[in-house]
């Protein structure tokens, strides 16, 4: 724990990307309220996660890195309009006058920015590549214990917040709850519904495409649940590999914003995915989420008897970001069809049981 600090005024959050880590992170917005009632809460992040975090009541200001716009100007050569943005935003940071900034990134990009915001205590999350030197406290992440945003809750206990549960807190506004229903149904899909999450950066983390085609068309015709396919605008063209010869198939692939997708899944019936950030979104949103992990594998406990992870421990598990197979990727290769339509009933037969 960090002895002795000073009652913060203003607090700075810090996590420029990997929109799951934000959804992980967001249990630390009603603790750091619960905690602080009349600090100011600010978040620093990526222009794709604002919509995750500009909706929370407890959020007072979203403070938006334009990394896309940033990184155009330096291919450009626009070398003074980018120190121009960039002024901007440091002026932007400064103006807040941060007692706390939190790095929750423990990078190098994430930590000049907690220097640059001028904050009087600089605290960061597993803080490397020498951002733990402008770090005036720093968190470990290392912990034997295996549950959901674990790191975060370290720091939560770190901070002596009032933590609670922990539980990840999205917030999705009515009128986009509404417009996304009712996009649905002109598409003709009707409640109850699964939504399916198979896309991310990693290879390595990828389920089969004919194991989705045959999974949809399971959902569809046995347990007559349409589908609706999420994305990003980058995954079109793998959607079209997973889509299934059958009606009651909805590829929305590239068409959502987060909060859109949010609202998705919020009033989903069931949730199918693999390590990305969507799938962390369903266990936000109290949606019967059912995890494919192979070779990362970020929890095991997910917090909710609603929501289970499936992971197939091999010799080499797991290998993150290194894999030594060759491309086989026999962890995700064994999940099979028919255990995961098993395991997905017994989630949605479980959920149906407590609501009753």
């Amino acid at each position: 724990m960090i002895e002795n600090l000073p009652i913060p005024r203003n607090i700075l959050l810090i996590r420029l990307s990997a929109t799951g880590d934000v959804i992980l992170a967001s249990a630390l917005t009603p603790a750091l309220r619960r905690t602080y009632p009349n600090a100011r809460l600010v978040w620093l992040t990526d222009d794709i996660n604002t919509g995750l975090l500009i909706h929370h009541p407890a959020v007072d200001r979203v403070i938006v890195f334009q990394r896309a716009y940033f990184r155009q100007l330096f291919r450009e050569r626009r070398y003074l309009a980018l120190a121009r943005g960039i002024k901007q935003l440091i002026d932007m940071l400064r103006e807040e006058d941060f007692d706390w900034a939190i790095d929750l990134q423990g990078l190098l990009k994430s930590g000049v920015w907690s220097r640059l915001s001028g904050a009087r205590i600089r605290i960061g999350l597993g803080s490397r590549e020498g951002s733990q030197l402008w770090m005036h406290h720093v968190i470990s992440r290392d912990t034997e214990i295996d549950r959901i945003g674990v790191e975060y809750w370290l720091l939560a206990h770190a901070l002596k917040l009032d933590a609670g549960g922990f539980p990840m807190d999205v917030r999705v506004p009515e009128i986009v709850q509404s417009r996304m229903d009712a996009a649905l149904a002109k598409r003709g899909c009707a409640s109850p519904y699964a939504v399916i999450c198979p896309f991310t950066t990693r290879p390595q983390k990828h389920w089969p495409p004919q194991r989705w085609r045959e999974l949809s068309t399971e959902l569809i015709e046995r347990r007559h649940l349409p589908v609706v396919l999420l994305g990003g605008p980058g995954d079109t063209g793998r959607a079209k590999e997973i889509t299934p010869p059958v009606e009651g198939f909805f590829d929305l692939t590239g068409t959502t914003a987060l909060i859109e997708a949010a609202a998705v899944i919020r009033n989903a019936n069931l949730l199918i995915g693999v390590d990305t950030g969507l799938t962390h979104l369903g266990i936000a949103m109290k949606t019967p989420t059912l995890a494919l992990f192979g070779s990362t594998r970020p929890y095991l406990n997910t917090g909710s008897s609603h929501a289970k992870v499936l992971y197939q421990p091999m010799d080499c598990s797991p290998c993150r970001k290194r894999p030594s197979c060759g491309g086989d990727f026999g962890c995700m290769k064994a999940h099979t069809v028919d255990r995961v339509m098993a395991e997905a009933a017994l989630l949605m037969d479980g959920f149906d049981d407590d609501t009753a």
